[in-house]
C-alpha cells in the first residue's frame, strides 16, 4: 500500500506540534521548587502533584515519531520507484537541511530528556542531608526551549521532504510541463 507524501507531511507536522504543545505545557505546569520539610538531620522535599514528568516523556515520544516520519519521508520510495541515496544527496540544499533537521531533532530530544530526567530525579531523591537545601526542580526554560526545538525540527523535516520530492523528480526525470519546443505559437498573420 502506497503512503501519500501528504499523509507523511501531515503526520510530521502533527507530531511536531504535539511535542511543542506538550513541552510548553510541561514548562508551565512545573513548580518553581518543592517545599522543604525539616526532619531529624535531614530535609525532605515535598513536591506538588503535577504532570510535568509525564508531559516531558510524551513530548519526547512525539518528537521521536516526528523525527522517524521525517526520516521516512526522505528515504521512502517515491511512487514505487527506488531512488539511490547518492542521487538524492547530490542536492546541496537537501544535504544542508537534512543535517540541520537531524541536529535540531537530537538537540531537542536531548533537552527534553535532560529536563524530564532531572525533574524525575528531584522527585525520587527527595531526602537530603543538607539542612539548608531548597528543593529545586529542573532548570527553568528547558522544557520550553526543547519544545521550540521540537517544533523547529518538524518544520525542517518538512523542508527536507519537499527537497527530496524535487530531487526524486529530477532523478526520475518526471516533468509534467511538456518538452521544450512543444509550446504552440499563435499565428499573428491569421485573419479574424
Amino acid at each position: 500500500m502506497a503512503i501519500k507524501t501528504s499523509t507523511i507531511s501531515l503526520a510530521v507536522c502533527s507530531f511536531g506540534v504535539l511535542a511543542f504543545v506538550l513541552g510548553v505545557v510541561a514548562e508551565n505546569k512545573k513548580p518553581a521548587s518543592g517545599t522543604p520539610v525539616p526532619g531529624r538531620d535531614v530535609v525532605i522535599c515535598k513536591f506538588p502533584s503535577d504532570p510535568t514528568v509525564a508531559l516531558g516523556i510524551l513530548s519526547f515520544v512525539a518528537l521521536l515519531f516526528s523525527t522517524a516520519l521525517g526520516l521516512v519521508s526522505v528515504f521512502y520510495s517515491y511512487k514505487g520507484q527506488h531512488v539511490p541515496k547518492a542521487a538524492l544527496f547530490k542536492n546541496t540544499s537537501l544535504v544542508v537541511f537534512f543535517s540541520i533537521a537531524t541536529v535540531v531533532s537530537v538537540l531537542g530530544g536531548a533537552m527534553l530528556l535532560w529536563a524530564t530526567i532531572t525533574e524525575g530525579l528531584h522527585r525520587v531523591n527527595n531526602v537530603h542531608h543538607k539542612l539548608d537545601y531548597l528543593c529545586p526542580t529542573a532548570k527553568t526554560g528547558l522544557f520550553g526551549g526543547a519544545a521550540f526545538l521540537a517544533l523547529d525540527a518538524s518544520l525542517f523535516w518538512l523542508v527536507c521532504q519537499m527537497l527530496t520530492i524535487n530531487s526524486r523528480e529530477d532523478y526520475l526525470d518526471v516533468d509534467n510541463k511538456g518538452d521544450y519546443g512543444q509550446v504552440l505559437a499563435t499565428d499573428y498573420n491569421a485573419k479574424v
